[in-house]
């Protein structure tokens, strides 16, 4: 397998809503350009895309496939990105390194919520956008319904460039409107025919369209166009390929992957149509600038925009090579880490199959073994040169996990921190506050797959255990007490006697302490044991066992005995103080409160709202966006939203989306305030 030139690169996603057949469409163009001998993951066959383990199991794709298709002299690096909503994040890197998103949509079910999202998201990062209608053969298949919907949703700008030729089980082929033929598949063998007399109105009516459509791309002939003149053919197709990279034209494919009926279309079009990664335009640099996709820069640049830690190959890593060659052996800088990395093989991938390659021009996509960049990442001669790295969904879903046995707890971590390097989308933390282990990702199915993984690759069996929330108690007024620790054992006695005041701090201030001790009541040297003690109780709280914040103490007065004084019975004197005088100063139990922003369609609004008030939250907002979603804002206790990606996929059918921050801390209901004291004194009683 050569390498391709600059100009015969073309760079596909396919994206859309997960089981619609994106990864068919990807088998049904291996098979029919002859990579494969059979047509996988269909009738029985295993499929070339799906290999691994864990999507076999689920029967969905997890992580992105490349398929490298060589057609009409054209190879086509077909992206097959999984639309899951848990393993977006791969579709969103998937399609930052490609020219075209090819949307994949079901004939009976039309475009759905993830459909919409990563169409908005490919728009972001203007990219020439297709759509292929799949599973026409249906028996509730309706084309013109589909085709409604579509445009409703995403502008006129879509246009038939293949109509169905018969729907359900009567469909037999594609009506080709850029060349105006039939066209039927037997298998691998494509035959064309004059279009059926009862399809020749339809046909001549989007070839209409497309001639309407396409026209924009160039002032004179939409000129000539608009006079009354035909086009020519050879006119069409130029402008076709114009209007296509311009993104002023959505072409619109149908057909049925598991019957190969209309993918000859889809392929040859891409080949003859599509922009290549010189039609694209830049790449945006982190600095601001833009780097030109070309073959004729001669400086090496690649952008890690995969990495994927395979159990037997180690740690693979997907490029898209921006300028320049790159060749086995070379010597390339991390621009991040500033640390030469050496690619000593550069392999194309199919599925899950590498071949070794001599070397890889501007445009193209390859995989290289063993080097230590991370997704985002860029690699050039001088290491200067940085690309932008592209969003990622929000990953709001937020679960503790424990080992099953304590001894394991470092090689859990060490694994998901492995995991996490890999995919952006997820992240480990140790809560230092709570001692929890913490991993948070785009949803549960993510986490899922991550502890299966973790479990067959290295013995070590996790369980998820439920989020510790880091409430803080404080008081509400000025108090004072006296805490006298005496213990007499037959030797030197331990003897400590302090006066405290506690007082609200109200400037956030966590704690301030006080000396106002005159006249040498506690010695100078052991005022410290005193802050020490008070210090020590605050960790543990007062009431309900959460660390004690907002309080300034000050030491008025005590006592001291000249030989059983000392460092250890001022600090417990100081303990038995504080939470005496805590007790008379209305402790209160806070609770972190999160401002979030939750962006739905707006029919759903109502029900974010009701769920945000009936969760103790308050609605802050709400505002339009420029895709005419509702926003609301509003301010939630975080205990509320532990299981909020969940709740709210449930509630918006997978079309609601938020992101939170923190919003400082607010005292709790009295019933919430009742049920974490009676919890703690609980679990004390139990020894806990």
């Amino acid at each position: 397998m050569g390498a391709p030139k600059t100009g015969n690169v073309r760079n596909v996603v396919l994206v859309g809503q997960g089981g619609v057949g994106k990864t068919s469409l990807a088998e049904a163009m291996l098979h029919l350009s002859g990579k494969t001998a059979r047509l996988g993951g269909h009738a029985g066959t295993k499929p070339t895309l799906d290999y691994d383990a864990e999507e076999v199991k689920r029967e969905f794709s997890i992580s992105t496939s490349i398929a490298p298709i060589d057609w009409k002299d054209v190879r086509i690096n077909v992206l097959d990105a999984p639309c899951y909503p848990d393993f977006i994040g791969d579709a969103y890197a998937a399609m930052s390194v490609c020219e075209t998103a090819l949307f994949v949509v079901d004939a009976a079910e039309g475009p759905q919520p993830t459909t919409v999202k990563l169409w908005y998201a490919a728009e972001d990062l203007r990219l020439a956008r297709a759509v292929f209608i799949n599973r026409i053969d249906k028996e509730n298949a309706d084309y013109d319904a589909c085709m409604k919907a579509l445009r409703e949703r995403f502008g006129m700008r879509l246009g038939a460039v293949t109509l169905p030729w018969g729907t359900g089980d009567s469909f037999e082929g594609v009506i080709d409107i850029v060349r105006m033929k039939a066209r039927h598949c037997e298998g691998t063998t494509q035959e064309e025919f004059d279009i059926p007399e009862e399809y020749r109105e339809a046909a001549e009516a989007a070839r209409e369209q497309l001639c309407e459509a396409v026209a924009e791309a160039d002032d004179d002939l939409m000129m000539k166009y608009l006079d009354g003149e035909p086009l020519t053919q050879e006119e069409v197709e130029g402008l076709l390929s114009e209007a296509i990279a311009k993104r002023l034209f959505v072409p619109v494919f149908v057909g049925s992957c598991t019957k190969e009926l209309g993918v000859h279309s889809v392929m040859d079009d891409v080949a003859t149509y599509f922009p290549s990664p010189t039609d694209y335009g830049e790449m945006p640099l982190v600095d601001g600038d833009t780097l030109k996709i070309s073959a004729e820069d001669d400086r090496p640049v690649a952008f890690v925009f995969k990495t994927l830690n395979d159990p037997q190959q180690g740690r693979i890593s997907f490029l898209k090579v921006l300028t320049g060659t790159l060749t086995p052996g070379i010597e390339l800088t991390n621009a991040r880490t500033r640390k030469g990395e050496r690619l000593a093989h550069l392999y194309v991938m199919c599925g899950r199959e590498q071949t070794e390659v001599g070397k890889a021009e501007a445009g193209d996509i390859i995989v290289t073994t063993k080097i230590a960049a991370d997704t985002g990442d860029t690699l050039s001669v001088s290491g200067k040169i940085e690309a932008a790295a592209f969003q990622f969904p929000n990953s709001q879903y937020r679960i503790a996990i424990e080992a099953e046995n304590r001894s394991d707890e470092d090689k859990l971590f060490t694994f998901i921190d492995r995991a996490c390097e890999a995919d952006p989308t997820m992240k480990i933390e140790r809560d230092e506050e709570t001692g929890q282990t913490i991993i948070s990702a785009v949803g549960e199915a993510q986490v899922s797959v991550l502890l299966n993984r973790l479990e067959e690759r290295t013995k070590v069996s996790a369980h998820i255990v439920p989020i510790k929330i880091p409430y803080r108690e404080t008081i509400r007024r000025v108090a004072s007490a006296q805490g006298r620790h005496k213990k007499q054992t037959g030797g030197a006695g331990q003897f400590g006697d302090c006066y405290l005041r506690v007082e609200p701090l109200l400037d956030g201030t966590d704690y301030e302490f006080v000396d106002e001790v005159v006249g040498g009541r506690i010695p100078r040297a052991l005022i410290p044991a005193v802050d020490k003690g008070v210090q020590e109780t605050m960790k543990e709280g007062v009431i309900a066992g959460y660390p004690l914040t907002g309080v300034r103490v000050a030491c008025y007065d005590g006592s001291y005995h000249p030989v059983d004084s000392n460092e250890m019975a001022f600090r417990a004197a100081a303990r038995i103080a504080l939470k005496k005088a805590c007790a008379d100063a209305d402790p209160v139990v806070l609770e972190p409160m999160e401002n979030i922003t939750v962006t739905i369609p707006e029919s759903y609004a109502g029900a974010v709202m009701g769920d945000v008030s009936g969760s103790r939250g308050r609605v802050t907002g709400m505002d339009t966006d420029e895709h005419g979603n509702t926003v609301v804002t509003a301010t939630v206790p975080y205990a509320e939203l532990v299981d909020y990606a969940t709740r709210l996929r449930s509630i918006t059918r997978g079309t609601g989306d938020f992101t939170m921050e923190p919003a400082g801390y607010e005292q709790v209901p009295y019933d919430v305030q009742k049920h974490l004291v009676e919890f703690y004194e609980e679990s004390r009683a139990q020894g806990h």
